[in-house]
């Protein structure tokens, strides 16, 4: 790949998350319109997408992006109201420039017309002209070098009479970075004694801004013979939060007034600046100018602070490395187990301490390796609050989307797979489960629908629930549609949890229209399988009327799980150990006599064990006294009788090929310490097959 392809690449990895951060700030704006901090959030992503997309040959992109941000330029000044005709236009804007990102220009440009036209309807005057997107970049780039500068100028009374007009000296000086003006009007005279033809008046102004200081200098090239110009690049170094220098000390460095009077009106401990304009030493714009002057460099610093911490805080990676290495560190948990095993036959001190570091250091760097692929699931919620959005404006519903513990962390696998189920399961909780406002007010309920997104952690896995307070599952239209489809039969003796996994049946659906929003049966069959697919469950509860609760539990990663090797004459299986609760012994004689109902009384209570022997018919006599692994699935104590438990594993899973993929009771596949297989269970699934319990989490 070559260097300029590299940086296509780069920008469009960049571009992808700017866009994310695009659409979640302005989601966030349209709740709270006025918040400037969210308002130069989206100039930000607009400007480095138009700034790095000129950069590297997306020019179709920058000069769309220079559209938009020129109207949220003319925003951050005020000059604009942010509303609903440019929010909706923005995330138009925003999925167009996805698409050109993706390559699909062929519905690009008649769109990217569309949206300029209604941008210059709401902005029709002050379309910027097109501007050095080349100057444009530099200053992106060059944002490490932002210098904030203190200019003083103050033109001859005569200047008008040159030709020259200051104030549009002033308006050019401001296209160079952020600027406060303060203007000086104590030089104009009285009615009598003014001059039309006469410049009274001089300004302050705190330029923060990536130009050098001749950039500076040639705004004023044409009248530096006509006034008088001081330029000084502030200090703005400081950023370990020590703040920036106190007025009196600006107004001392700007000669504006002498250490000693300073410090005699300090001591009358009243804000300085009114003080000095209550004596009459200032005027009050000199004290305004200081006040600027300090404020500007104090959000320079806070820049410089960001910038710098972003710089050494993260480092992009491609996510196929990062595969490869969480391959690599399983292919050393393998070897290092085969050497501990290998060690401990040889009964070497040495060795074995050798050893013993080696496996201190192999799970360091599992445990640091498989962090590293943990990503808040944050990172999808953001997504689904534009789907919601949209969702209820063309349903005409009012639904309000809550997130709860958007910093859950889960492997980043996980993550990617996870998107699709969820946008599934909300679309339809909200076509579905939210009613419309009318109905709901019918019913007593307020007319926003809520739907809440929540996430936890539950000790190996991660729990996400997914809560309407629609209108709940019909049981009965349930039934009834699913006999009418041919999915059970008129007599089916049916409990609620066995009536409400039929909606995950193949082409069910109790939508009387197909709309383009569901109605077609197609979704939740294939939710099902894909929770599944990632060793996950989904169970549904709902009361008629009050809404529906979807929950999904899911493991925390599919690359390395701590298990519990068993081992049931010559072949060895690997439990999951976050569902292992005890081990306890089980004797012969016992296994006879409760050989029909397999049951164990446990301090009290009965628990129902699973003979793996008889499951997977292993030939062969068991030992006297064999062991029974109790475990907790679904919320129920299971127990799996084995021969052995040889102990914990650091459990590489390995995927089944695709002849025994399918096999009932297995999950995947791991390799021992001494190179042979062991078969990872599914106890959930073990549980259904063998004692018939309720299946509730498929």
């Amino acid at each position: 790949m070559s260097f300029q392809d590299q940086g296509r690449q780069a920008f469009r990895e960049e571009a992808l998350e700017l866009l994310e951060e695009l659409e979640s700030s302005l989601l966030e704006l349209e709740e709270d319109p006025d918040n400037e901090e969210l308002i130069n959030r989206v100039f930000r992503a607009m400007h480095t997408i138009k700034g790095s997309g000129a950069m590297f040959g997306f020019d179709d992109i920058s000069k769309f992006t220079h559209e938009l941000e020129t109207v949220f330029d003319q925003v951050r000044e005020g000059k604009i109201k942010v509303g609903k005709d440019l929010l909706d236009l923005t995330l138009k804007a925003r999925d167009l420039i996805l698409a050109m990102l993706e390559g699909r220009e062929a519905e690009s440009e008649l769109q990217a017309e569309e949206i300029i036209a209604g941008l210059r309807m709401i902005v029709p005057s002050q379309v910027k002209p097109d501007g050095d997107d080349k100057k444009d970049l530099e200053k992106v780039r060059a944002a490490e070098e932002i210098r904030s500068y203190r200019i003083m100028f103050k033109p001859q009374k005569e200047i008008f009479l040159t030709g020259s007009d200051p104030a549009a000296l002033i308006e050019e000086l401001c296209v160079l970075g952020r600027c406060r003006v303060v203007m000086h009007t104590g030089d104009i005279p009285g009615l009598d004694d003014f001059n039309p033809e006469l410049c009274y008046v001089w300004w302050d102004v705190i330029l923060t801004t990536d130009q050098g200081l001749d950039a500076i200098k040639d705004v004023f090239i044409f009248v530096e013979d006509d006034c008088e110009l001081k330029i000084e690049q502030i200090d703005v170094q400081d950023v370990e939060g020590r703040g920036y220098k106190k007025i009196g000390q600006i107004l001392v460095d700007r000669g504006d007034i002498s250490p000693e009077v300073v410090q005699k009106f300090l001591k009358l401990q009243k804000p300085l600046g009114q003080l000095l304009v209550e004596a009459g030493l200032l005027s009050p714009q000199k004290v305004e100018a200081a006040l600027a002057e300090q404020e500007e460099v104090r959000q320079a610093q806070i820049l410089k602070k960001k910038s710098k911490s972003a710089i050494v805080s993260s480092i992009r990676v491609p996510a196929k490395k990062l595969d490869y290495l969480v391959n690599l560190v399983g292919e050393l948990v393998i070897v290092q187990a085969r050497l501990s095993q290998l060690v401990c036959s040889m009964q070497d001190p040495q060795l074995t301490t050798l050893a013993e570091e080696l496996e201190r250091l192999s799970d360091e760097l599992r445990d640091s390796t498989l962090e590293i692929r943990m990503l808040p699931i944050g990172t999808i919620f953001s997504k689904f609050r534009r789907l919601v959005r949209d969702l209820s404006r063309d349903l005409d519903k009012e639904i309000e989307l809550v997130t709860k513990g958007e910093e859950t962390e889960l492997d980043k696998t996980v993550i990617e797979r996870l998107n699709d189920p969820l946008v599934h399961l909300l679309r339809n909780s909200i076509d579905h489960g939210i009613e419309t406002p009318d109905v709901r007010m019918a019913k007593g309920k307020p007319p926003q629908g809520t739907v809440v997104l929540a996430a936890e952690h539950s000790g190996g896995e991660v729990i996400i629930r997914i809560i309407d307070d629609g209108a709940g599952i019909d049981k009965e239209k349930v039934r009834a549609r699913a006999i009418q489809q041919g999915i059970i039969s008129a007599d089916a003796v049916l409990n609620d949890q066995e009536i409400y996994d039929l909606i995950f049946a193949p082409g069910f659906s109790t939508a009387s229209q197909v709309t383009n929003v569901s109605g077609r049966g197609v979704g939740m069959d294939v939710v099902k399988r894909n929770i599944e697919a990632l060793r996950g469950r989904i169970q549904v509860e709902s009361e008629w009327g009050k809404g529906t609760t979807i929950t999904l539990r899911l493991p925390l990663t599919l690359a390395i799980i701590d298990g519990l090797q068993v081992q049931v004459g010559e072949d060895f299986f690997i439990l999951p150990l976050s569902v292992v609760e005890e081990c306890v012994e089980l004797k012969r004689q016992h296994a006879v006599k409760r050989k029909k109902d397999k049951i164990i009384n446990l301090r009290g209570e009965i628990v129902p064990y699973i003979v793996l022997r008889d499951c997977f018919d292993i030939q062969g006599r068991p030992p006297e006294i064999e062991q029974v692994v109790i475990t907790r699935v679904q919320g129920s104590r299971i127990g799996l009788v084995v021969d052995n438990v040889i102990g914990e594993h650091q459990t590489v899973i390995k995927s089944l090929g695709r002849v025994y993929r399918d096999v009932p009771g297995i999950s995947g596949a791991t390799i021992k310490g001494d190179g042979n297989i062991a078969l990872i269970l599914d106890v959930s699934d073990l549980m259904y097959l063998e004692t018939g319990i309720e299946r509730t989490t498929h």
